[in-house]
């Protein structure tokens, strides 16, 4: 069969491309910026395999411009910008690469933890400011990490991993909502409470970590009325997908002291991040650093990699979701 041709959307470490390249015939989006809905649509009728990120919105009006394509290899885990719906009807096959970048987002949430609880953006922003005078004994004052309670909302790979490094890093007392109960060794490995309400744990906990997946059935999980439900001191954390999140009610929310902070990575509308955070001190914004390590981004295209090889030799894809 003739050599695949294979889109890649955006720029990929340097290692994964000339791997890819040496394997098929690959097109690189040599301008490494979003590619709008008529280029998807123009990769969809030209290439065997279109490899899309999360930036990339892919709805069923998009993926049925596609004649060719045959799978679409995504570089992320969640494919909530995908219509994985549309790709089953379409026969188009859909992977994603799961694993590979659970520590290095669950560090991400650790440290977004810390800095919202420690005050550091702030303390920064002063510092580069020119704007701090030395040490004083109730100038950005904090709260304790160590020994609080930290209740997450998904209890995956990425969930359980940020509950081992809070529980056992810094003692904290694990709580977790999820639609499925972990087993009892995933428990005891990383101290996990199973909470079968989600008010009960917002009610509850200290920090708020945000780890399910995006799309429809989660959009505004966390509104006005829920995050009233949190106590006045906690702080929210949000690694997973913006649209969890009513950033609008966040942002009054943050204003008016309702919860006492945030720690933002991912944003509903990226990379437009809402006026409303830009002048509140009380919440750190990140620019979606989660899976940023040199080492899990070269792995996330080689797991995309593997998917590939498998599928075009009549293989099932080791990470297929559609």
């Amino acid at each position: 069969m003739p050599t695949p041709k294979v889109f890649l959307t955006r720029r990929w470490p340097t290692e994964v491309e000339h791997y890819l390249s040496q394997r098929y015939d690959v097109t690189v989006n040599e301008h490494d910026t979003p590619p709008d809905a008529q280029v998807l649509k123009a990769a969809l009728r030209s290439y065997d395999a279109v490899c899309p990120t999360v930036t990339d919105k892919l709805p069923a009006e998009v993926l049925q411009a596609g004649t060719r394509v045959k799978v679409l290899g995504n570089y992320g885990v969640g494919v909530s910008h995908i219509d994985v719906q549309a790709c089953k009807r379409l026969g188009i096959v859909v992977t994603n690469t799961p694993d590979v970048l659970t520590d290095a987002t669950a560090e991400i949430a650790v440290m977004l933890m810390l800095m919202a609880a420690r005050r550091a953006g702030e303390g920064e922003r002063q510092v580069r400011g020119n704007q701090w005078d030395g040490w004083a004994p109730t100038r950005l004052i904090g709260a304790n990490v160590t020994g609080r309670t930290l209740g997450l909302i998904g209890f995956g790979r990425i969930g359980q991993a940020t509950a081992q490094k809070a529980h056992h890093g810094f003692g904290m007392r694990i709580l977790y909502h999820s639609r499925n109960r972990a087993t009892p060794e995933v428990e005891a490995l990383t101290g996990g409470t199973y909470c079968q309400s989600l008010d009960e744990l917002l009610e509850t906990s200290d920090f708020v970590s945000l780890h399910c997946p995006g799309g429809a059935a989660n959009r505004h999980l966390l509104d006005a009325k829920r995050l009233d439900r949190m106590k006045r001191s906690a702080c929210l954390i949000n690694t997973a997908r913006g649209e969890v999140v009513d950033e609008a009610a966040l942002a009054e929310a943050l204003r008016n002291r309702v919860i006492a902070g945030a720690g933002l990575d991912v944003y509903e509308h990226e990379p437009r991040v809402p006026e409303a955070f830009l002048g509140l001190e009380n919440v750190v914004l990140l620019p979606h650093l989660g899976s940023a390590t040199l080492e899990t981004r070269v792995a996330m295209g080689m797991r995309v990699a593997e998917n590939l090889e498998r599928f075009f030799a009549g293989l099932e894809p080791r990470d297929r979701v559609a």
